[in-house]
C-alpha cells in the first residue's frame, strides 16, 4: 500500500499507509500528486492522513543510501509536491495522525489547515540529528509558517509534542479523535459557504512569495543531501 483516494462526505481523502512509517519515496510522493490532481479535477478540498500513530518518518533514508541520482529525484518529487499543494486551487488539509518528521513536517507546512491527534508523538525537523544539512526549500517553508519559537528548534533538531507543535505553528487544531472529526466537519462545512473562486485568488496571493522562494532555492547541492 501507499496513498490511496476516495472521495468520502465532500472532500478527496487521501490516506497514506505502506504497512510501516509512511516514508516519502518517490513512488509515494508521485501518488499523493496524482491524487490531488485528482482532487483538484473534482474540484474539491483535499485531506491528507496517516496511518494510526505515524503521519510519516520523511524521506526514505533507503533512497538516500542509493546515491545521488534517486536522492535528487525523490527530493525534488518532494519539492514539486509542496509547490503543488501551495498552488492548489481548492483546500488542502492535514491530518497528522502520530508522528511527523521532516518531508511529513514539510507536507503540513504547506497545507492549508493543519489537523493534529493529541499524543504521546514528536513532530519536526530532525536533519541536523540525523546527519542532514537543512535544505533551502524547508527553511523557506519555515520562515513563512513556523513561529519564532518553531524556527528556533531548528538548528537543534528539536521535536515538538502535537500541543507545542501547535504552539510552533506546525499544527492548526489538536486534539482527541473525536475532537479532530468535529474540527474537519465544521470547516468542511465553513468550506460551502466560500466562493472557491476568491478563495483560490487569496491564496494565489498569499502564496506567491513563499512559492517564487521555494522555485527559486531549487534542489539542494550533492552535499546538502
Amino acid at each position: 500500500m501507499g496513498c490511496t483516494f476516495e472521495i468520502r462526505d465532500g472532500v478527496a481523502q487521501l490516506q497514506l499507509d505502506d504497512g510501516k512509517v509512511n516514508v516519502m519515496s518517490t513512488s509515494m510522493l508521485n501518488a499523493i500528486s496524482e491524487g490531488l490532481k485528482q482532487a483538484a479535477a473534482a474540484k474539491m478540498p483535499a485531506l491528507l492522513t496517516g496511518r494510526p500513530g505515524i503521519f510519516s518518518a520523511g524521506f526514505d533514508m533507503g533512497t538516500f543510501a542509493r546515491g545521488i541520482d534517486p536522492s535528487r529525484e525523490m527530493v525534488q518529487a518532494g519539492i514539486d509536491l509542496i509547490l503543488q499543494i501551495l498552488s492548489q486551487p481548492y483546500p488542502v488539509m492535514t491530518m497528522c495522525t502520530g508522528h511527523a518528521f521532516p518531508m511529513g513536517a514539510f507536507l503540513m507546512l504547506s497545507a492549508d489547515i493543519r489537523f493534529g491527534l493529541d499524543g504521546d508523538f514528536r513532530i519536526g525537523m530532525n536533519e541536523t540529528a540525523i546527519n542532514i544539512n537543512m535544505p533551502d526549500f524547508a527553511l523557506a517553508l519555515a520562515e513563512e509558517r513556523l513561529t519564532p519559537a518553531g524556527r528556533a528548534g531548528i538548528p537543534t533538531a528539536r521535536l515538538f509534542s502535537p500541543r507545542e507543535a501547535q504552539s510552533a505553528g506546525y499544527l492548526d487544531h489538536v486534539g482527541t479523535e473525536e475532537e479532530m472529526q468535529d474540527a474537519l466537519s465544521a470547516t468542511l462545512s465553513g468550506f460551502g459557504k466560500l466562493n472557491l473562486e476568491y478563495f483560490a485568488s487569496a491564496k494565489k496571493r498569499l502564496n506567491e512569495k513563499l512559492i517564487r522562494k521555494v522555485r527559486g532555492v531549487g534542489l539542494p547541492s550533492a552535499t546538502q543531501i
